[in-house]
Protein backbone atom coordinates (compact mmCIF):
# COMPACT_ATOMS: atom_id res chain seq x y z
CA UNK A 1 0.00 0.00 0.00
CA UNK A 2 1.11 3.63 -0.63
CA UNK A 3 3.34 4.69 2.44
CA UNK A 4 0.83 8.25 2.70
CA UNK A 5 -2.69 5.65 2.70
CA UNK A 6 -0.63 3.39 5.44
CA UNK A 7 -0.94 6.90 7.91
CA UNK A 8 -4.83 6.27 7.72
CA UNK A 9 -6.91 3.70 9.71
CA UNK A 10 -10.88 4.61 10.29
CA UNK A 11 -11.40 4.68 14.06
CA UNK A 12 -15.20 3.70 15.54
CA UNK A 13 -16.73 5.16 18.33
CA UNK A 14 -15.46 2.23 20.38
CA UNK A 15 -11.90 2.48 19.77
CA UNK A 16 -11.35 5.72 20.93
CA UNK A 17 -8.48 6.58 23.02
CA UNK A 18 -8.00 10.47 22.29
CA UNK A 19 -10.31 12.91 21.25
CA UNK A 20 -8.13 15.97 19.73
CA UNK A 21 -9.48 18.92 20.10
CA UNK A 22 -9.79 20.44 16.75
CA UNK A 23 -10.74 23.81 16.51
CA UNK A 24 -13.83 25.88 17.46
CA UNK A 25 -17.34 25.40 15.56
CA UNK A 26 -17.43 28.42 14.00
CA UNK A 27 -13.88 27.74 12.06
CA UNK A 28 -15.94 25.02 9.66
CA UNK A 29 -18.35 26.65 6.77
CA UNK A 30 -22.20 25.16 6.89
CA UNK A 31 -22.46 22.14 4.55
CA UNK A 32 -18.58 22.09 3.90
CA UNK A 33 -15.83 20.95 5.20
CA UNK A 34 -11.61 22.28 6.30
CA UNK A 35 -8.56 20.25 7.06
CA UNK A 36 -6.87 20.39 10.68
CA UNK A 37 -3.64 18.27 10.97
CA UNK A 38 -3.63 15.54 13.76
CA UNK A 39 0.18 14.22 13.99
CA UNK A 40 1.16 13.21 10.78
CA UNK A 41 -2.23 13.15 9.49
CA UNK A 42 -4.26 15.78 7.61
CA UNK A 43 -8.51 15.00 8.15
CA UNK A 44 -11.05 16.70 6.79
CA UNK A 45 -13.66 17.92 8.71
CA UNK A 46 -17.13 18.60 7.54
CA UNK A 47 -20.54 20.26 9.00
CA UNK A 48 -22.99 18.40 7.18
CA UNK A 49 -25.71 21.13 8.68
CA UNK A 50 -28.46 19.66 6.71
CA UNK A 51 -28.04 16.68 8.48
CA UNK A 52 -27.13 18.21 11.83
CA UNK A 53 -24.38 15.70 11.57
CA UNK A 54 -20.26 16.21 11.34
CA UNK A 55 -18.08 13.83 10.34
CA UNK A 56 -14.40 13.56 9.71
CA UNK A 57 -12.18 10.96 7.28
CA UNK A 58 -8.56 10.75 5.81
CA UNK A 59 -8.06 14.05 3.51
CA UNK A 60 -6.33 12.36 1.00
CA UNK A 61 -8.06 10.64 -1.69
CA UNK A 62 -6.80 7.08 -2.63
CA UNK A 63 -7.13 8.11 -6.37
CA UNK A 64 -4.45 10.13 -7.48
CA UNK A 65 -2.99 10.53 -3.98
CA UNK A 66 -4.18 14.61 -3.32
CA UNK A 67 -4.87 16.23 -0.54
CA UNK A 68 -8.32 17.74 -1.47
CA UNK A 69 -11.16 15.90 -0.04
CA UNK A 70 -11.63 18.71 2.57
CA UNK A 71 -12.58 20.90 -0.36
CA UNK A 72 -15.00 18.01 -2.02
CA UNK A 73 -18.83 18.57 -2.02
CA UNK A 74 -20.69 16.87 0.49
CA UNK A 75 -24.04 15.67 0.00
CA UNK A 76 -26.65 12.29 -0.41
CA UNK A 77 -26.61 9.02 -1.62
CA UNK A 78 -29.42 6.39 -1.34
CA UNK A 79 -29.39 8.10 2.20
CA UNK A 80 -25.66 7.76 2.78
CA UNK A 81 -23.65 11.20 3.16
CA UNK A 82 -21.05 11.15 0.69
CA UNK A 83 -17.92 13.64 -0.09
CA UNK A 84 -17.30 13.56 -3.62
CA UNK A 85 -13.58 14.76 -4.74
CA UNK A 86 -13.13 17.90 -6.31
CA UNK A 87 -10.44 16.92 -8.73
CA UNK A 88 -11.87 13.63 -9.76
CA UNK A 89 -15.56 12.83 -9.02
CA UNK A 90 -14.69 9.72 -6.55
CA UNK A 91 -17.61 9.51 -3.79
CA UNK A 92 -17.01 8.11 -0.66
CA UNK A 93 -19.62 7.35 2.28
CA UNK A 94 -18.69 9.56 4.97
CA UNK A 95 -19.85 7.28 7.62
CA UNK A 96 -18.10 3.79 6.46
CA UNK A 97 -15.53 5.30 4.01
CA UNK A 98 -16.03 2.90 1.64
CA UNK A 99 -15.70 4.13 -2.36
CA UNK A 100 -19.24 4.53 -3.89
CA UNK A 101 -18.23 4.79 -7.05
CA UNK A 102 -16.78 0.75 -6.06
CA UNK A 103 -13.44 1.33 -8.50
CA UNK A 104 -10.48 2.67 -5.96
CA UNK A 105 -9.95 1.78 -1.79
CA UNK A 106 -11.99 3.35 1.35
CA UNK A 107 -10.66 5.88 3.07
CA UNK A 108 -10.52 5.99 6.57
CA UNK A 109 -13.25 7.86 9.00
CA UNK A 110 -13.27 9.06 12.63
CA UNK A 111 -15.86 9.66 15.14
CA UNK A 112 -16.40 13.48 15.67
CA UNK A 113 -18.14 15.30 18.85
CA UNK A 114 -18.92 18.61 19.91
CA UNK A 115 -19.02 19.74 23.31
CA UNK A 116 -19.99 23.56 23.55
CA UNK A 117 -18.35 25.35 21.02
CA UNK A 118 -15.72 23.26 20.13
CA UNK A 119 -15.05 20.27 17.50
CA UNK A 120 -13.41 17.26 18.84
CA UNK A 121 -12.09 13.70 16.63
CA UNK A 122 -11.70 10.64 18.19
CA UNK A 123 -8.49 8.50 17.54
CA UNK A 124 -6.87 4.84 18.39
CA UNK A 125 -3.22 5.12 19.03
Amino acid sequence: MNEILDIYKSTSIEEVTVWFKAAKVSDFPKNGGACVKYKEKQIAVFNFERKNTWYACQNVCPHKMEMVLSRGMIGDQAGVPKVACPLHKKTFSLESGENLNGDIAPIATYPVRIEGDIVYIGFSE
